[in-house]
Order: C-alpha cells, then structure tokens, then sequence
C-alpha cells in the first residue's frame, strides 16, 4: 500500500478544545451504504484503502462455519462469538477458547498469535500483582486463532503454517470476505496482522458494503451455506456481546447490549470501526457503516464518531444515549482536577 491509499480526503470529525479555542482536530471518512449497495450517506473519499484489521473476523468465522467445522466440532454460539472476537482477556474468553482447542485436540501450543497483557484492566493488574506473564491465550485475537486451527484440521489441511496467506483456509477466507463486500478476490490488499494472520484491505466503500450485506443477508443474492453462516456470527454476536469484547468498557459489547439486537459493532486496529444495522422499518435492507480515524486514534476520537453516526441515523437517542454516554463525550481535566476543555464531535452527515 502507498501514499496514495491513505485517507488523503479525510475531514474533521473530532474537536479538542482548550479554553474557547480547538487545540487539536482528529480526521477521518464515514461512509453508509445499504443492503442493495446504495449510497446513503458519507464524509471523505470512500474510495481510498485502508486494512479491515480485526473488523474482518465476521467473515473469517463465516468461512469456518460455511466449512462444517464449526458443526462437525459442536462449537456453541457463545464459542462463536469468541471466535468473531477482539476479546479482552477475561477468565470467560479463555475459558471460551479452551473449550475451542479442547474440542479440536489441540492445545494453546498450536496457538501462533503471540501473547500480550490483557485489555481488561483488572485482568491485567491480576496477572502483575501475582507476577505472572500473559499467556497466549490473552491474546485478543487467541479466539480468531482457535477458529482457524478448528478449520484446518477438518480439512486436514497442515496446522503449522494456518496462517499462511497461501493456506488453505485462508485463501477460502479471502473469497469469502471478496463475496460479501462484492469485489474480485484479486482486489483485496494482503499484509499481515497484528496477530501474525494476514490482514485484508479494501476501499471504505467495499468494507460498508460487506457488512451491509452480513446483517441484510435475506435482501441480496449468496449462497445458502453463506447466508446461513452469516446469520450464525451475528446471532452469535447478539447473543453474547460480552464474548466479543468484554464486560468492562468495551465499545462493541455495550453498543450491542443496549441497541438489543439492531446493531453488530466490531472494532478494528488503527481507527477502523464497522457497523452492521440490520433490517428494519427505517432500514429495510439494512445498513453498512464504515469509520476510519486517519491518525489511527481509537478511545479519543474513535468512539465518539461512533456514537455521533448513530445518533445521526436515528439508532440512538434518550436513554441509550446516556448509557452510552462514556464514549461520546469527554471533559478534560488538568492535573488539579480543573475542567480545562472537551473532546467532541464536530460533523453533518
């Protein structure tokens, strides 16, 4: 990817003010597409690429579950949920994720996506307070990873190289995600992932498009195995939201808590978030919305263009708003506790 994939036409999203004057000003491009791929809405050029990072693990659990393994193993809808997940690392994900390699007869061993610190701060804290060092399976994508090990061996394809682009399994990933966002496999960008998979990059556009296309399955043409997979990841996602992200501050899970059921939320590394809107009176074929921050800001400027968009598209108001309240807007406060400015949003979609 070159300079000019970069969200050159990016505009102003988010204001951070000082006193009366805005101090900094983060950048970024929403766009909106419905489930028949129908521009609704948008700021910035969609056109430009950018990586789907972690967004892209709906469609990653789709090919598993379009396989028959997911099946063939017995994989419950909350171990799907982890698999679809940016998890934080609590005692319920790896619990989820044992269960996953418990099943496969595999162990976190085979795991290749590397260790960090939980997300979860008191997780995190636990684990230093007893001076211990995260284990794999705190990885946030460990779930992802569990998924994919799942896969290969029911297609008993090699487990040591899954995440070669060139595996298997991952070839049928990026034909899958090539499907739902309606472009030729040949157009998506490979590079790899935080987690050492490969990570898969495609234009704003395509990327609302693919998830217009996951919460609106009835409304357009896929094969059946595909349509009812995809029903599956966001059943799953409804269902156990705390398995996605976590049950301490995280964006996704409390965005489809208190939405019940109109909303699939998934983040993405790097400013990326993606949001499927299913079906409804107001939205008959559903909707797709992709957010990209240019500077890559997540809590700061990130979450409250979140919020901002669906309150704009009338998915949010009243009570779900105060509950949301901690990711849409921030007061700042110097090192004496004095209100000195705010973070908010500053766009008309």
């Amino acid at each position: 990817m070159n300079v000019k994939d970069l969200h050159c036409d990016a505009v102003p999203l988010v204001e951070i003010t000082r006193g009366a004057m805005v101090e900094s000003i983060h950048r970024g491009v929403i766009v909106a597409l419905d489930g028949n791929g129908k521009r609704i809405s948008g700021l910035g050029d969609s056109s430009r690429k950018t990586w789907y990072r972690s967004a892209a693990k709906p469609f990653q659990t789709i090919s598993l579950i379009a396989s028959g393994a997911a099946d063939h193993f017995n994989f419950t809808l909350p171990e799907l949920a982890v698999v679809t997940a940016s998890h934080s690392g609590q005692n319920i994900h790896l619990e989820a994720v044992s269960s996953i390699l418990k099943k496969i007869g595999l162990s976190e061993s085979d795991l290749l996506c590397g260790a960090h610190m939980p997300f979860d701060d008191v997780s995190a804290k636990q684990l230093r307070a007893e001076g211990k060092a995260p284990q794999v399976l705190h990885n946030n994508c460990s779930g992802k990873h569990s998924g994919m090990l799942a896969f290969a061996k029911f297609i008993r394809e090699p487990i040591e190289n899954y995440i070669d682009p060139n595996h298997s399994i991952q070839r049928r990933i990026r034909e899958v995600l090539a499907k739902f966002a309606a472009v030729a496999e040949d157009d998506v960008a490979i590079a790899i992932d935080g987690c050492s998979a490969p990570v898969f990059g495609l234009s704003l556009d395509a990327m609302a498009r693919s998830y217009a296309r996951l919460v609106g399955i009835k409304s357009i043409e896929m094969e059946p195995e595909l349509a009812a997979s995809a029903k599956r990841v966001v059943d799953s996602m409804l269902a156990f939201p705390e398995l996605v992200g976590g049950s301490n501050g995280r964006l996704d899970t409390d965005l489809m808590r208190v939405t019940k059921g109109a909303v699939v939320s998934k983040v993405g590394a790097e400013g990326v978030q993606l949001l499927g809107v299913l079906p409804s009176q107001t939205y008959p074929n559903g909707l797709g919305i992709a957010i990209k921050i240019e500077d890559g800001d997540t809590r700061r400027a990130r979450d409250p263009v979140v919020i901002e968009t669906l309150r704009q598209f009338g998915l949010l108001d009243g009570e779900l708003l105060v509950q949301l309240s901690r990711y849409s807007h921030t007061v700042l406060l110097n090192y004496r506790k004095l209100e000195v400015g705010e973070v908010r949003t500053c766009f008309n979609l």
